[in-house]
């Protein structure tokens, strides 16, 4: 038996369990780790420039990608505080991150010793497991238990504590013989899956939910097989878009108060049979239960049983993983097609795809300074099929989820549910971790870009090359637009006149010059005629230099977005696309 550190069992062990992309801070009480991973010298590192950052990296380097399970890295004290938001993220969006942070020895814990803070309690409600490890044995041990939870069940994240003591004891460990804990799912059985499909085919207007559990188990092939084989339209949630390509003609558009679609609402009033599958039914996506409910037939699948019923009863439910319900849900679905009892669709299909046809919004406009739909049409224009976009909040993202297209799982890279503001930009640099030679394109206001706009040198510095894409309207704009009801524009303005940069024209910050100094390429777009050549520009400068390409768009400083209290009830603030080249990059063309 081989006699070592506790922190070298723990690097070796996260070798074995594939998770070899760190993100992370060295400090005092986290060095022996550090210097575990010097010593193995197989394990990938980024350094970043704040902790919550760093655990926003490992997000995004999760969700990139099946199988991936990102790493942060920090010292004691607000170094785990820091990574509460990233904890806070990765748990309400089921990511599955590895949270590591160093401890004042163990003697010391109970005597305010400094840096030292009971994260253990701190992280708990927002991980799947938080633990400070109190004796040196126990660490694979822990290490082996948290890879298992992270990946069981709803996946989510751990936090381990190593006080510095434990990390330094030597323990007796067998690398050569450890295994990985075996991991279950629930899985739904024939008969489950016939009496959903059995409700469904006593429907005639049905629709497929597909959420973020889809994605999370890697089955977004077996969702677009299963609506081919059903006929049934889908309605993506924000976190399970890209499951089925917007361009198939079975999408049917996003339902919700704010990411959707004028058409996805409109097909889920008309419809009178939903199956969600791997959804939650966020507040964000209904509306109000009564609305969203009404006339229709629910049938729930969700790997974690205690969503059954959170939001409200379905009319039949099943836990199982996406993947394991998806397959024998397929399977059946097959056999009855073949034996000529699956219900011919076609009418409903075509009235859904009627509606995405004529229910478009307007992006086609001239005015300086630029409207956002512009921007988002434009976009359409320079990034093709492959590019993963990556956003968090705001007005941006919501008009964004609106109007862009995305065709594939995990090329809409979201935090759904918390939505903190600074995530973008180092989620990105995880993503462009994960795929380094992909196109990544991340989304931001001004205020979401400025939040941890530090971690740009982070981008220069280890050649993580992607576009940044700032609309810059110098508002807190979705907070503004909120604060309509209360008759205020209150604290809200970004806007000052910059003593350094009159060019900005009392835009405030010169994002230009900040990324610039951290060694970054910038470009500024003030016309809408100049924003494809800006895009161009931007990947060529990506592809030449290996670093991150901001590209800011000087919007007008009042915009007001699409959303509503009710799926019924969406204020629309522009008129509605009438002729083809009023939305020219739509998926449908309107004439």
């Amino acid at each position: 038996m081989a006699r070592m550190r506790a922190v070298d069992a723990a690097v070796l062990i996260l070798e074995k369990e594939g998770a070899t992309q760190l993100f992370g801070l060295p400090g005092a009480a986290i060095n022996p780790f550090y210097s575990a991973m010097r010593k193995h010298g197989g394990l990938k590192h980024v350094l970043a420039r704040h902790v919550e950052a760093a655990s926003h990296m490992a997000e995004g380097y999760t969700r990139a990608k099946a199988g991936n399970i990102g790493v942060c890295i920090g010292t004691s004290g607000p170094a785990g505080t820091d990574m509460v938001t990233g904890l806070y993220s990765a748990s309400a969006d089921s990511i599955p991150i590895l949270c590591i942070t160093g401890q004042a020895p163990v003697a010391k814990l109970h005597k305010e010793d400094f840096q030292a803070v009971d994260i253990a309690s701190i992280a708990r409600p927002l991980t799947k497991m938080a633990v400070t490890v109190m004796e040196p044995a126990q660490v694979p041990g822990t290490f082996q238990k948290a890879f298992q939870l992270m990946r069981e069940g709803r996946p989510g994240p751990v936090l381990i504590d190593l006080p510095i003591d434990v990390q330094q004891t030597e323990i007796e460990f067998d690398i050569d013989t450890y295994e990985p804990l075996p991991v279950s799912r629930p899985a739904a059985s024939r008969a489950q899956a016939e009496k959903a499909l059995d409700l469904l085919a006593a429907s005639e207007r049905p629709l497929i939910v597909a959420g973020g559990g889809i994605v999370n188990a890697d089955a977004a092939d077996l969702l677009v097989e299963l609506a081919d084989v059903t006929g049934v339209p889908v309605v993506p949630t924000l976190m399970g878009w890209g499951t089925i390509p917007d361009d198939h003609p079975l999408n049917a558009g996003m339902v919700g108060l704010q990411t959707s679609h004028r058409y996805g609402n409109a097909t889920m009033l008309a419809s009178d049979f939903v199956l969600g599958i791997g959804n939650r039914w966020a507040n964000r996506h209904t509306g109000s239960v009564e609305t969203y409910t009404k006339g229709r037939t629910f049938v729930h699948i969700d790997i974690e049983p205690t969503q059954i019923g959170r939001v409200f009863a379905p009319d039949y439910s099943i836990v199982s993983d996406a993947r394991a319900a998806l397959e024998v849900l397929v399977e059946v679905a097959r056999e009855r097609a073949a034996a000529g009892s699956m219900a011919d669709r076609s009418d409903w299909a075509e009235d859904c795809a009627e509606r995405k046809r004529t229910l478009q919004r307007k992006t086609h406009f001239e005015d300086i300074p630029i409207k956002p739909q512009r921007v988002y049409e434009e976009m359409n224009r320079a990034f093709g099929a492959d590019t993963r976009y990556v956003t968090t909040i705001g007005l941006s993202q919501i008009q964004a989820a609106q109007l862009l297209h995305v065709y594939k799982p995990r090329h809409w890279i979201n935090a759904g549910q918390a939505g903190p503001l600074g995530w973008t930009l180092p989620a990105a640099l995880g993503v462009a971790t994960a795929d380094p030679e992909g196109q990544v394109v991340a989304l931001s206001g001004d205020y979401d870009f400025q939040f941890l706009v530090e971690e740009l040198a982070v981008g220069a510095q280890f050649n993580i090359p992607y576009i940044h894409v700032v609309v810059n309207n110098s508002y807190l704009g979705l907070i503004r637009q909120a604060q309509r009801g209360f008759e205020m524009d209150y604290c809200v303005q970004l806007s000052f006149d910059n003593v350094n940069s009159p060019e900005v024209n009392g835009y405030g910050v010169d994002h230009l010059k900040v990324a610039e100094g951290l060694g970054c390429k910038a470009l500024r777009v003030t016309e809408p005629a100049d924003l494809g050549a800006a895009f161009e520009k931007a990947k060529a400068l990506m592809a030449e230099y290996r670093v991150p390409v901001l590209v800011e768009v000087i919007l007008e400083r009042v915009t007001n977005v699409s959303m509503g209290l009710e799926i019924d009830g969406v204020v629309e603030f522009e008129d509605l696309a009438e002729h083809g080249e009023h939305a020219p990059t739509a998926l449908v063309p309107l004439d």
